[in-house]
């Protein structure tokens, strides 16, 4: 694609904000809850990094969610994923959990190390109102089944959802059909990403610095780019200035009233004080 026309631009770029979550894991809070409407369907994006253990050790005991839905994504050390459905599995180096809470899920996400360095991100997908009460589900993704496709000289691309190249990704079948891609670039190299018209998309450079867009914004380590999202803008053109690591991610929109208290996601007040309640009867 040479028509820089159709070149997605960067709109803005933010830092992410240091809070402490779970029983006080560090994180970097990237996506925040002012960008929601602005991101849709995309509610929150944390990442986590840290060799010093007690920055992870307490990690996430049971705690629940109802109407949205979690993907974990790891990078070095490992996790164990328990929940009230049943489901159990351990996230290692490079799996994917997506994980559906619909009506409403407890789960807890446990450290399953006392020493090393545990990093990754956790990116938090709304749902349609009409698939908010759905049954809870889980999909553990083992490295190995996520496919790698390389779509230009020194790019490798790690397709956890959506499509590139005629190439589906290790998750589908998502309401919003998202499109969730970690990134290596080799410094000087560029590459033009294809990304659906209207979906709302950003990135984040993890490692290095890239330049980004039709306009070449410069992109560090630590900062979020979100990408605009006009009629034509069919691509994001990426060249990496020095070695780089980067989410790109982007989502059919929901549109629709985003209603949030804490773990859950709704659509109005009233089914918020449901979802309270409901976890409080014991009915998730």
């Amino acid at each position: 694609m040479k028509n820089t026309d159709a070149f997605r631009e960067v709109e803005s770029l933010h830092t992410g904000m240091s809070v402490s979550d779970g029983a006080g894991v560090k994180l970097s809070r990237i996506l925040t809850q002012p960008l929601q409407q602005r991101l849709d369907p995309f509610l929150m994006l944390d990442e986590f990094g840290s060799d010093t253990p007690g920055d992870y050790i307490a990690g996430f005991p049971e705690h629940p969610h109802r109407g949205f839905e979690t993907v974990t994504y790891m990078l070095e050390g490992r996790m164990r994923h328990r929940d009230s459905v049943g489901n159990e599995g351990v996230l290692g180096p490079g799996d994917v959990q997506w994980m559906t809470a619909g009506r409403g899920v407890v789960h807890s996400e446990m450290p399953e190390q006392a020493e090393g360095r545990m990093r990754g991100f956790q990116l938090w997908v709304n749902l349609p109102a009409r698939e908010k009460m759905t049954d809870p589900r889980y999909r553990g993704i083992a490295a190995a089944d996520i496919p790698r496709l390389s779509p230009a000289p020194g790019v490798d691309v790690r397709l956890i959802a959506g499509m590139l190249d005629g190439q589906q990704g290790a998750v589908g079948g998502i309401a919003t059909d998202p499109q969730y891609l970690d990134i290596s670039l080799a410094e000087g190299t560029e590459v033009v990403l294809p990304v659906p018209e209207g979906y709302r998309a950003f990135l984040y450079v993890y490692e290095g610095r890239a330049l980004v867009g039709g306009n070449q914004r410069a992109v560090g380590k630590g900062t979020m780019a979100v990408l605009d999202h006009g009629p034509g803008r069919l691509a994001v053109w990426l060249r990496a200035q020095e070695a780089s690591r980067l989410l790109l991610i982007a989502g059919r929109p929901i549109e629709e009233p985003i209603a949030q208290w804490g773990p859950f996601v709704m659509n109005t007040r009233a089914e918020l004080e449901q979802a309270f309640n409901d976890y409080n009867n014991g009915l998730f």
